[in-house]
């Protein structure tokens, strides 16, 4: 095993490269999705110009991998069981296939990953996706000898990574949705995340990358753009004026990018929400009335044992003036159960929250302890069966007050954009302002608008709609 320093870029290709076969399997949030899309743009130069739609024909395999919630490394482990079969039928036949496990386990893994699965061919962190072409040199120089690079590099990846090719990245068309990173790392350091340690500080992207990157995806078909950061509505980046620019400046900035209909964020921290953060869910038609704000649980004792400073007054104060500034905003939020310590009274706390405040959609998980972390070693940790009937008490809760919302949208007329075709003949899928899913019949040519549709029925997981016939193209 060999550690990896501060590695040059690679040096220009002489020729072209034969075409090889790319397969990425990712696991986790929003910002591993748009992470793969990233390091198979870094792949292009060298040869990685098609996909491989399963492993077994692929040249190179990644992995990228979540950390979050628990036995997220023994997911990895399984599934690089299987690949190493593959790998070993690879070689009996007389070829080679590398892999690569990058990602939040490789990051808080490391060594030991390398020690349990020698037969990984490259193990990298979050923060190096842009030494990947190196790293994947050295493999293929040296079979046998894995290459580890897990270390925080004092260059920031987003400098050295390619401008995004949508079209070229394998497997992907260009899409009407897209997701851009514009801040990773975490600062809050809750007692319960991994996340400061797989991702390291805080930091923002320049506003002019985050500019030209959107300006690309735009060009490329994307109407809509999600931003994304682990704690993205802490973004402070430097604007093209000199000045240092806020997530709502940086958002009215974006909103005037000729063709992008709409933008969303995600995900963010109560204590990050400014005033003209608010202000700009207000005056920002492009700003969807949707957003995903954590709170975690409903008990001041639970939160302040979190480390998430802020009380639940707090939170139920500042979704108050969030629904005072866009009185159609649907909230969505995450909460953890049997976090050390939790009792009874604080779990119905939680609950006396969500009744409170109501929710479009959350995401709701068991608490579970991740190495390192300061919840791991607390006292009082929460019996199992207790944590299980506590979710499924949230969790039914939930789903009543989803079901309620958006049976409350059958009648109405709401704006969709279509974003490809449905899972029926003739049938269009696309999104609501609200992030529901919303199918309804129409020709393709309307793929890419954003088109009024009535509501007509509320299913288990998505909207059945009608479309105006005015606007038929």
């Amino acid at each position: 095993m060999t550690a990896a320093p501060i590695l040059p870029p690679p040096s220009p290709l002489a020729a072209p490269l034969a075409a090889r076969r790319l397969h990425v399997i990712t696991w986790g949030c929003q910002m591993n999705v748009y992470d793969s899309g990233r390091m198979a743009d870094a792949l292009v130069p060298a040869g990685f110009t098609e996909a491989a739609a399963t492993p077994e024909t692929a040249d190179l395999v990644i992995l990228n991998t979540c950390h979050i919630r628990d036995r997220a490394a023994e997911k990895v482990f399984s599934e690089l069981g299987r690949l190493r079969l593959l790998k070993e039928d690879r070689a009996r036949a007389g070829g080679r296939m590398i892999l690569a496990v990058a990602g939040c386990v490789a990051q808080a893994e490391g060594e030991a990953l390398i020690a349990r699965a020698p037969f990984v061919d490259i193990v990298l962190g979050p923060q190096t996706y842009h030494r990947l072409p190196a790293l994947l040199a050295r493999a293929e120089a040296a079979p046998g000898e894995p290459v580890l690079d897990t270390e925080f590099p004092p260059e920031d990846k987003f400098d050295h990574l390619p401008q995004p090719t949508p079209g070229a990245i394998p497997g992907a068309a260009p899409r009407i949705t897209a997701f851009l990173a514009i801040q990773e790392g975490c600062d809050k350091f809750c007692a319960f995340c991994v996340v400061p340690y797989t991702r390291g500080a805080e930091q923002s992207r320049p506003a002019a990358a985050v500019l030209d990157e959107a300006t690309r995806l735009v060009a490329a078909g994307a109407r809509e753009i999600t931003l994304l950061g682990q704690n993205v509505n802490a973004w402070h980046g430097a604007g093209p004026d000199g000045a240092t620019w806020t997530l709502a400046r940086l958002l009215a900035a974006l909103a005037e990018i000729p063709g992008l209909a709409r933008l969303r964020y995600t995900t963010s921290h109560p204590r990050d929400m400014g005033d003209d953060l608010i202000a700009a869910h207000r005056d920002l038609p492009a700003l969807m009335p949707f957003l995903h704000l954590p709170v975690q649980s409903g008990s001041d004792r639970v939160l302040a044992a979190m480390n998430r400073r802020h009380t639940a007054a707090d939170y139920i104060a500042l979704i108050a003036r969030l629904r005072a500034a866009r009185p159609d905003l649907a909230l969505s939020s995450d909460f953890i159960v049997g976090h050390p310590g939790e009792t009874e009274a604080d779990f119905q706390a939680t609950m006396a929250l969500v009744r409170a405040l109501g929710f479009a959609q959350a995401y709701s998980f068991k608490y579970s302890a991740r190495p390192g972390t300061p919840a791991a070693a607390a006292p009082d940790q929460v019996a199992e069966a207790d944590k299980d009937r506590r979710l499924a008490e949230l969790q039914a809760l939930i789903r009543a007050q989803q079901a309620r919302f958006n049976a409350a949208c059958v009648g109405q007329t709401v704006p969709v954009l279509v974003t490809g075709p449905g899972r029926h003949p003739g049938q269009l899928a696309g999104r609501s302002p609200w992030l529901q899913p919303v199918h309804f019949f129409g020709p393709p040519a309307l793929i890419g608008a954003e088109i009024p549709v009535t509501i007509a029925a509320a299913l288990p997981n998505s909207l059945s709609a009608v479309r105006q016939e005015r606007t038929a193209a």
